[in-house]
């Protein structure tokens, strides 16, 4: 869709809370579209709370959010219909009215999806079976416990199957309105949508479709973490494994031992996937030449990386950058 070009009727955006909602999940992802709301100067979302009645929500932060619509009440087609996270994910699961609403409703949306503990109804009410979806790490094992037939993808930060969208905890949210955003209007409009909120469009480190190295993913162990932790602060530096134990004060035979017991990998392959995220965010996101890329994520010469991405990838910075280049052409054009 083009922002230019003719005027196309708003997309009426529908947040599902319930008690003791996490109030970040409905503000987070609703200010996004507001945001791109006030950028193109028109109602290009229609903005709605809904819950099965419209009594005060009481939310994490104490205050209470006044539902738009019970849910009986909604009319007219929704276009993106999310499920908000929050403590009362087990209270909101077992409600027979939230989600046999769920589950007639969400399939006639244009697309529906989770943030964060949403996903919990949103599996209970089977329209995660067969699905690969994401949720908060910390609730990663209850989820697969409960929800089996699902696939759990713990280590993005969101994930899409088809028409259906579930994101990790909290701020992902965000992450999840914003590709929402750049699916609908274009990747150089999302990006304006970002720089407004002074947030990523694709956090660094990570891409919102793709493996994303998480807080949750680092060590528990305090030398693997410290490693870690300098590592992804220092990408051009020396990551060497002799450099890793030299920082946090081990014999680098220690060190390797203990990072492959700890990670499953090495600390070669580590570096090399951290240094590639940033790599594939920094191509997607800026029009830096690939020489400063390589330099800048450690690899050092364009041979270096170009290596790191056919390895990994199968495809070359070249063509990598060419799809993102061709895909924003597009939105700009639909």
């Amino acid at each position: 869709m083009s922002m230019s070009g003719s005027v196309s009727p708003e997309r009426h955006v529908v947040v599902l809370v319930y008690p003791d909602i996490m109030a970040m999940d409905v503000c987070g992802p609703m200010e996004a579209f507001a945001m791109a709301n006030a950028l193109a100067g028109r109602g290009l979302y229609r903005l709605s709370v809904a819950a099965v009645t419209i009594d005060p929500i009481r939310t994490s932060l104490g205050f209470c959010i006044v539902p738009n619509y019970a849910l009986r009440d909604l009319e007219g087609p929704i276009d993106t219909l999310l499920v908000a996270g929050g403590y009362g994910h087990v209270a909101a699961l077992r409600d027979p009215a939230l989600t046999g609403w769920l589950r007639e409703a969400a399939p006639r949306a244009r697309r529906h999806g989770s943030i964060c503990t949403g996903a919990f109804p949103l599996a209970a009410s089977g329209l995660l079976d067969g699905k690969r979806a994401t949720t908060h790490w910390a609730l990663a094992l209850s989820f697969a416990q409960s929800f089996p037939a699902t696939t759990l993808e713990i280590d993005s930060i969101f994930v899409r199957d088809g028409q259906t969208y579930t994101s990790a905890g909290i701020t992902a949210g965000i992450d999840l309105a914003l590709a929402l955003i750049e699916e609908d209007h274009g990747r150089t409009f999302a990006l304006r949508v970002a720089r407004s909120l002074v947030v990523f469009l694709k956090r660094p480190g990570g891409q919102s479709q793709f493996s994303t190295h998480l807080q949750a993913q680092f060590s528990s162990v305090p030398a693997i973490r410290k490693a870690q932790e300098w590592a992804l602060a220092h990408l051009s530096e020396d990551l060497s494994a002799k450099a890793f134990a030299a920082h946090v004060g081990m014999s680098e035979r220690n060190f390797r031992r203990m990072f492959v017991d700890e990670l499953r990998e090495t600390p070669r392959e580590y570096v090399e996937r951290i240094r590639l995220d940033e790599a594939r965010r920094q191509i997607e996101d800026t029009d830096l030449p690939a020489q400063t890329v390589a330099k800048r994520c450690g690899f050092g010469t364009v041979h270096s990386l170009r290596r790191a991405f056919v390895r990994q990838l199968g495809v070359t910075p070249q063509w990598y950058r060419a799809q993102f280049q061709k895909n924003d052409v597009a939105g700009k054009s639909a």
